[in-house]
Order: structure tokens, then C-alpha cells, then sequence
């Protein structure tokens, strides 16, 4: 383990500073690491910033030719989003889980924490989603 890393740890230990920090600071000293040299081990993949949803069809309902959707979505927008569920009184979240479960969305926000969107995005390497159309295409995926 180098000094820097130490020194970052150190601080996080003594509560100078937060998780969030030491984990910006920890990827900013990754980020300046110079390029290893061969047979070295390769460096860890980057930390994905978007999420991608792209739907490809090569005829669309109207007829109309090829379709083409290509939807591109912060991650930091849903890590934010999972963070502010923290904020809403426990029983505002009782209802909204309730009404979500009626319409047939069955998610339990009460149970939604940061971690847990981690975890899904570290394995969201890539998912394909068969759709109805034999010649369509969903591709979900981090980058």
C-alpha cells in the first residue's frame, strides 16, 4: 500500500474525513498512476458514469422503416435518487409502497439503500433483453 492510500485512510479512521471522500480521493490517486509496465497487472476497469438503454428495431409499428432509442442516464442522477429515499418520512414510504405494489410495481423503498444500486451496477456488465420483434434488439448496459 503506498503513503498517499495510507495517509487517506488514516484520515477516514480519525473521521476527518468521509467514506464518499476517501473513495473520490482513493480513484483521483488511481487516475494519476502512470501506465504499469507489461506483465504487470492490469489495471481495475473504470468506474461506469452512465447507464445505457438502447432499443433497435428494423421495422416499427407505424411501418415507417428502422426505429432506433438510445437513452443515456447519469449514474450519478440514480445514486442521488437513491440517496434522497433516505429523506421521506417512513410513512410517506408505506404509501408509496403501496400504491406502487397496486399498480403493480413491486418494489419495497424501505429496503432501497446505496449499496445496494452498487452491487447492481457492478454486475449490469451487459444484459441483453429479448424482446417481441425477432429482428429487434435491447441492449442495457454500463459505460
Amino acid at each position: 500500500m503506498n503513503e498517499q492510500r495510507r495517509r487517506i485512510l488514516h484520515m477516514l479512521a480519525e473521521g476527518r474525513i468521509t467514506a464518499d471522500e476517501a473513495e473520490r480521493l482513493i480513484d483521483a490517486l488511481e487516475r494519476e498512476r502512470p501506465e504499469s509496465p507489461r506483465g504487470a497487472t492490469p489495471r481495475p476497469k473504470p468506474r461506469p458514469k452512465y447507464l445505457r438503454v438502447v432499443v433497435h428495431s428494423t421495422d416499427d409499428a407505424g411501418g415507417d422503416g428502422p426505429s432506433r432509442v438510445d437513452i443515456q442516464i447519469p449514474l450519478q442522477l440514480l445514486r442521488a435518487g437513491v440517496r434522497l429515499t433516505s429523506l421521506v418520512p417512513p410513512q410517506a414510504l408505506t404509501r408509496i409502497n403501496a400504491e406502487m405494489h397496486k399498480s403493480g410495481v413491486p418494489i419495497d423503498l424501505t429496503e432501497l439503500k446505496p449499496q445496494h444500486l452498487e452491487e447492481l451496477l457492478e454486475q449490469l456488465d451487459e444484459v441483453t433483453v429479448d424482446v417481441d420483434d425477432p429482428d429487434g434488439k435491447v441492449r442495457v448496459f454500463c459505460e
